[in-house]
């Protein structure tokens, strides 16, 4: 068994990691080497700049407002996101009331639950922006159409036209297309820990609260971690340009209150035509996705739990 052994890893290693070189590592390098210039994006002429453009950065009032609204996203959106699908979870596996012949369930209709919390999961994320754009209408969409069913006319908000509720209202938007994949995901880790350990906690007297931090977060801990690290980099990347891209006014508007980082990037590059200062932004934009990864991973430490 150990004689080829090395060779027969590297054999099975060698095209991933060069499809990895070619496809990944190589275009951060390409990315860090264009900010360093004054391309266009267009013409293959340029020339170095230096620092220019990470001056420009630093004293570019958007890119601040662009940082402030993706950190308070990579912040924001995790902890509401991860906090709705564990609570979900929990109920659909363990939060039921006690039925004959089983100690620990689910709330009655869980498998439809999951059906309809993984439902937006079916959705391309483009289409939930733009019915979620629908929705906000101020004039014939849901929501002010059910205030004004109601007799709350008088109430009507501009949701996506209002600089101090749009980019909640686009935060909604993307808490309610991600929640349900998380259920799943927890839901899974869940039901393979095994039933004995509720049960030996409930007849010590442990309530549903006290199971869940006593045994059911820990045990879980390392899926929670792996789905704030994803959630994080999904709120620093595509997911939120896609949706801010859509739905709000501009895009990025009003008075660029919604603006986030990959947005502004995409705006440099192919609005703007300085693709070199893009990639100066696209840098910092990773530099804030490797700190909030390694934030977590730090604070997320733990001893490993097994069953």
């Amino acid at each position: 068994m150990q004689h080829g052994k090395y060779g027969f890893i590297v054999g099975f290693l060698s095209l991933p990691l060069v499809l990895y070189g070619v496809f990944v590592i190589w275009p951060f390098i390409q990315s860090i080497y264009y900010s360093f210039t004054d391309w266009t994006g267009l013409s293959p002429d340029f020339k170095m700049v230096g620092f220019d453009n990470y001056s420009r950065m630093f004293q570019d009032d958007v890119f601040w407002k662009s940082l402030e609204h993706s950190v308070l996203y990579v912040l924001l959106l995790p902890l509401v996101t991860l906090g709705l699908a564990l609570f979900f979870a929990f109920m659909i596996n363990v939060g039921g009331r006690r039925r004959k012949g089983a100690a620990i369930a689910g709330v009655r209709g869980s498998g439809f639950y999951k059906i309809v919390y993984f439902f937006p999961q079916v959705l391309s994320i483009a289409i939930v922006a733009l019915l979620f754009r629908f929705m906000y209408n101020p004039n014939g969409g849901v929501l002010n159409s059910t205030l004004e069913a109601v007799g709350l006319g008088s109430i009507q908000p501009n949701w996506l036209g209002d600089p101090k509720l749009a980019l909640w209202c686009i935060a909604a938007v993307l808490v309610w297309s991600q929640v349900g994949f998380y259920v799943v995901l927890f839901s899974a880790g869940m039901a393979s820990i095994p039933k004995e350990f509720y049960e030996a906690a409930l007849l010590d007297g442990a309530s549903r609260i006290t199971t869940f931090f006593k045994i059911t977060l820990p045990l879980l801990w390392d899926t929670v971690q792996s789905g704030w690290v994803y959630m994080g980099i999904l709120a620093l990347g595509a997911e939120a340009f896609t949706v801010v891209q859509i739905m709000s006014v501009g895009p990025g508007g009003p008075a660029y209150s919604t603006t986030v980082l990959p947005l502004y990037v995409y705006q440099a590059a192919f609005r703007d035509g300085q693709a070199g200062y893009a990639t100066t932004i696209g840098v910092g934009l990773l530099a804030v996705t490797l700190v909030f990864a390694a934030i977590v991973m730090r604070l997320g430490r733990r001893e490993r739990l097994e069953f």
